[in-house]
């Protein structure tokens, strides 16, 4: 893998080698690879052009004569089928690599959205857009998968918060942009988005494509990992169970309640989107330490720290009367969410290894935390009708303190021993 300091002038690498001779590079100063960066800017650009569609999407499908239910399942559509590609992307991703099955998986989303900015009729619609959660989990399972094969062991945390925070920047800019191209026409942010797709598809096959991301061939090649021998590992188990709970309370109820919630308490619409601007903020706060944390302390104290935040902000912010009180408490919540990410996904990476595949372990892991995502909402939207909005909240704290006893039996997944790099390695 090349570096900068290969093709610097000679006179710095010159300088570059004094300086490494005055000891290592400590394992939280060493730079992220290059081809990891360009995965992050791609996050950044699909994570825009996600959100781009994401407020003129309802809109869309009710453009086709259809009720607020039917417009409704245009959105649950996609994630559906994210759920139910998973398991075969894991698949693809053992079979026929990272790299093929990322990009891939950007084509069929950017030929989906294409689709769906010149359907014409409501099933149409639907169809394209099952398809693209199809591409979606393609493109996630892998990317989590070049994650796990580029990023070195004392950087997963970092990874995981430089990859996540672009994700989460991109997903706050693309509404705005979006509902500004909304007046433009219903159907062309679905275009932007699949030109988006195409740029991003582009740069990163050129930027990976000579990347090594096999392991050296002159070692004895390794099985890839089964989802059995990961349930077996204490570490894994308790990272599905994270998984879950996250999607459950961050990327379901947090996304899906809270806004009816805030409506219904304060009767002002504004306040559903400051609550999960605030949330958005907290999460990216965290995001700039845990993962730097989860390289040097260990996986299993943020995790386990992130979860029991979670728990009681989340858990208690039915009980909110106050707008303040709600405010708070989602700032509170999303700062605990941003805890928990790093932590788990350097675990996963850690129990497979870079020198193994683990498409299924992978797709296994990301099914997890989109069921959570999925259910949760549909559940706690019952209890919430039937008991009220406490009973819904505590409920939903309770899934993720549910997770804390695997946390805290299960091992320590990062090797602690320093790895001497040298600034001319690095």
């Amino acid at each position: 893998m090349s570096t900068s300091e290969d093709t610097a002038a000679p006179g710095r690498r010159s300088r570059r080698r004094v300086g490494a001779a005055s000891g290592p590079r400590r394992a939280d100063q060493q730079p992220i690879p290059g081809e990891i960066k360009v995965l992050i800017a791609s996050a950044f650009v699909i994570a825009i052009g996600f959100g781009i569609i994401s407020p003129v999407l309802p809109a869309y499908a009710r453009s086709f004569d259809v009720g607020v239910a039917a417009a409704s399942f245009v959105v649950s559509i996609f994630a559906f089928f994210r759920l139910l590609g998973a398991p075969g992307s894991g698949v693809l991703v053992a079979r026929l690599g990272e790299r093929w099955v990322y990009l891939t998986g950007l084509g069929i989303v950017a030929a989906s959205s294409l689709l769906t900015a010149v359907a014409q009729t409501y099933w149409q619609l639907l169809v394209f857009r099952g398809l693209g959660g199809l591409g979606s989990t393609m493109f996630t399972v892998s990317a989590m998968a070049l994650l796990v094969r580029l990023a070195p062991p004392t950087m997963r945390g970092r990874v995981s918060s430089a990859y996540a925070s672009s994700f989460l920047i991109g997903g706050m800019l693309g509404p705005v942009l979006g509902g500004l191209m909304a007046g433009l026409g219903l159907r062309v942010p679905f275009v932007v988005y699949a030109a988006a797709l195409v740029v991003a598809a582009l740069v990163v096959g050129v930027r990976l494509s000579h990347a090594s991301l096999r392991p050296d061939p002159t070692a004895t090649p390794q099985e890839p990992m089964r989802l059995g021998e990961g349930l077996r590992d204490s570490a894994y188990r308790a990272a599905l169970a994270s998984a879950f709970a996250n999607g459950w309370a961050n990327f379901g109820v947090r996304v899906a309640i809270v806004p009816q919630f805030a409506v219904a308490v304060h009767d002002e619409t504004w306040v559903a989107g400051v609550a999960l601007a605030v949330a958005a903020a907290g999460t990216a706060a965290s995001l700039q330490f845990s993962g730097k944390v989860t390289d040097t302390v260990g996986r299993k104290p943020m995790v386990v720290l992130g979860l029991g935040i979670t728990a009681v902000s989340l858990g208690s912010l039915g009980l909110s009367e106050s707008l303040a009180v709600l405010l708070v408490l989602s700032l509170v919540s999303g700062f605990g969410a941003g805890m928990v990410n790093p932590g788990q996904q350097a675990t996963v990476a850690d129990v497979i290894g870079n020198q193994r595949s683990g498409g299924t372990v992978l797709s296994t892991f990301q099914m997890a935390q989109d069921g959570g995502a999925i259910i949760g909402p549909v559940l706690i939207g019952v209890v919430a009708d039937q008991a009220g909005w406490g009973w819904a909240f505590a409920v939903t704290g309770l899934i993720s303190l549910l997770a804390l006893p695997l946390w805290l039996a299960a091992r320590e997944t990062l090797q602690k021993e320093p790895v001497a790099v040298t600034a001319d390695q690095g």
